[in-house]
């Protein structure tokens, strides 16, 4: 039997775009927006549908479904855990990356694919423009930087990566739910004031794709950068939520070295958004704005 939904958008003539990581942060808040977006039609998928570490699956499921153009949200994000877990990492930020722009250059498929701040190694000293050397400090930032360069090699027409930094929502766990948690719980909390970057409402990142889709239009796969105006410490952003949410809790401001993970962070990961900006003449907003907005909607979940 043909597949209803592409009759119905060979009837309606609606571009298919396919949104990989549905539950996760990004994922969600495009979900919630694309009431908006009425000229496209859109499938949320979850590892449930699509498992991004089986080759396999990513080939049936794109033959099957055959959209026009694919934002992937999902990735491997256990920062620290992928130090153990390198073959897993590789598997779903780089070769599933490869596996779908293998197929989107055969079926002239669109992407649109998120990528991380932590392709840089952070020791810059001033906002790192797209052009900037990459050299990762750990697996996670590694691995996306092999997906990267994976959909450059490739690279299917129509398509573009944003790289994006310290992501946050009102969906799924965070940075801004963790801090609330604690602060109601304890009297004072240390946090890292040495890493410094720009928080993303993950929410403003979604409404920036979304406005963006119908503007794509290029022949070699290009590199944008996204994040929320404004820079800060973890510190700052931690004091920021305290006040914001009404929460009496004291924030002390500790070294990285006073905090050791397994992997390391960059210390400077602030990118320079004037790219994305020129091209499609979008407005970012800054970061503490977008934070009061998103603790409001966390407060108004319960």
């Amino acid at each position: 039997m043909p597949n209803t939904l592409i009759i119905m958008r060979i009837i309606m003539q609606n571009k298919l775009v396919l949104v990989t990581g549905a539950k996760g942060q990004l994922g969600s808040e495009i979900n919630e927006l694309i009431h908006g977006y009425s000229q496209y039609d859109f499938l949320f998928v979850d590892v449930e549908e699509l498992d991004l570490s089986q080759h396999k699956y990513i080939v049936d499921f794109l033959q099957e479904k055959q959209p026009d153009i694919i934002i992937n949200c999902a990735a491997y994000t256990a920062v620290d855990k992928a130090e153990e877990e390198e073959e897993l990492a590789e598997k779903v930020n780089h070769l599933a990356i490869k596996s779908i722009a293998e197929i989107a250059k055969e079926k002239n498929i669109s992407v649109i694919h998120v990528s991380t701040d932590y392709v840089f190694n952070g020791k810059n000293f001033k906002p790192y423009s797209e052009d900037d050397q990459t050299n990762p400090n750990a697996i996670y930032g590694s691995s996306k930087l092999n997906g990267e360069k994976a959909l450059l090699a490739i690279n299917p027409s129509n398509s573009i990566i944003i790289r994006t930094a310290w992501v946050y929502s009102s969906f799924g766990n965070n940075f801004i739910k963790t801090m609330m948690r604690l602060g109601r719980d304890k009297t004072e909390l240390s946090v890292v004031y040495d890493q410094i970057g720009s928080p993303t409402y993950a929410r403003d990142l979604a409404k920036a794709i979304l406005d963006i889709l119908p503007a794509i239009k290029n022949d070699q796969v290009e590199i944008y950068h996204y994040t929320d105006e404004g820079i800060c410490s973890w510190y700052d952003l931690a004091v920021a939520i305290m006040s914001i949410s009404e929460l009496n809790c004291k924030i002390t401001p500790i070294e990285s070295k006073d905090y050791p993970t397994p992997a390391t962070r960059p210390h400077y990961s602030v990118l320079n958004k004037a790219k994305i900006k020129e091209k499609f003449q979008i407005d970012i907003p800054h970061w503490y704005e977008s934070l009061c907005d998103c603790i409001k909607k966390i407060k108004a979940k319960g």
